[in-house]
């Protein structure tokens, strides 16, 4: 057994990481929608791995950098959804991986297609949608419009995708889902206008996954946070207390004022808060309690039920991060809680930006 480190360490209990895997696999499974994970949640090729023989038809990334990671450890099959805008190195690191492996990008303007097919010709491609978010994406109407530019230009035009980012918020994962459903269908109308026939229509987020697959629309779907979950997902109602599979392990190291300091802080746990979040996270054995001051070092405890003794000092409890893709990426190693044995693995693709 490898020895642990001293807290703070992120923890992930396996048992609970492989049913959230198995359920989602099954459920789009069952839907008759292929699923390509979003690998920039937990950036390791141990869960991976995991997502790839349960069915994953491949990866979705953020980055070449995630995308080169994970055709290094076996993936063939990656997609970059990004408007990958491309620069002399990029362009090469690109020609590169597709020697590799079957990779595509998103495209959201008839410039980025046009300089694609210059750079990297018969590349796969996939135009981007705005379904509501208000991030990147043409207009669903106009993706025919990008989509000839592209295979004018010599690219490989996939289909169209969408993030339905807005569903990030109470009340709103079922609008956002129906705002998704909308976009694709639009836009693949605007596409087959233009004599292209979409092969693939992708959206998905993880508050939207259950109602995404009820949809009948997309035929891909992208969740990436579902593998682990997070504060977040717990407060949205889209993952139970249960389907929490990854922690941060803190110690205990005061009681000042009468609360409970731990030693994870934001160098560990991530910084981010939504406005719907209750705190800057939650504790798994305590979850009336709040984190409710976040220093880099120091995260401070609020809300132990009265009547109750405080968690002693040089206790351990284990924090549930707000953003597990935030954690993730300020971590070396996951602690994987294999039943009684901890195992390290890597977060290989942390830090991979470009």
């Amino acid at each position: 057994m490898v020895q642990p480190p001293s807290t703070p360490f992120l923890q992930v209990d396996v048992g609970r990481l492989e049913a959230n895997l198995a359920r989602t696999a099954a459920a789009a499974h069952h839907a008759g929608v292929t699923l390509r994970p979003h690998a920039k949640t937990h950036k390791c090729p141990e869960i991976a791995r995991r997502q790839l023989e349960l069915g994953a038809v491949g990866l979705t990334v953020a980055t070449l950098g995630e995308a080169e990671v994970f055709v290094e450890h076996g993936c063939t099959d990656v997609f970059v959804a990004y408007p990958v805008w491309l620069d002399d190195d990029r362009a090469h690191r690109l020609r590169t991986l597709t020697e590799r492996a079957t990779v595509a990008v998103g495209i959201d303007s008839a410039s980025s297609a046009a300089r694609l097919g210059d750079l990297v010709p018969g590349l796969a491609v996939l135009v981007e949608v705005d379904s509501g978010q208000h991030r990147t994406g043409v207009p669903p109407v106009e993706a025919g419009d990008v989509a000839a530019v592209a295979r004018t230009a010599g690219l490989d035009v996939r289909g169209v995708f969408t993030f339905p980012g807005h569903g990030y918020a109470p009340d709103g994962r079922d609008s956002a889902a129906r705002d998704e459903a909308a976009a694709l269908s639009v836009a693949a109308d605007s596409l087959r206008a233009r004599d292209i026939e979409p092969r693939v229509l992708s959206g998905g987020s993880t508050p939207t996954l259950e109602a995404s697959l009820g949809t009948g629309v997309p035929t891909e779907l992208r969740p990436g946070v579902y593998a682990l979950n997070d504060a977040q997902q717990w407060e949205l109602g889209s993952a139970t207390a249960e389907m929490l599979a990854i922690t941060c392990e803190a110690t205990v190291v005061s009681h000042a004022g009468g609360r409970v300091v731990l030693d994870a802080g934001g160098k560990v746990l991530a910084a981010d808060r939504a406005a719907y979040n209750t705190g800057y996270g939650r504790l798994l054995e305590l979850p009336d309690a709040r984190v409710v001051l976040l220093s880099e070092h120091h995260a401070v405890v609020e809300g132990v039920p009265r009547g109750s003794d405080p968690p002693a000092l040089g206790s351990r409890v284990r924090v549930v991060p707000n953003h597990v893709c935030a954690a993730v990426n300020l971590a070396d190693t996951l602690w994987a809680d294999t039943g009684g044995e901890l195992v390290p693995w890597t977060v290989a693709a942390r830090g991979r930006n470009t």
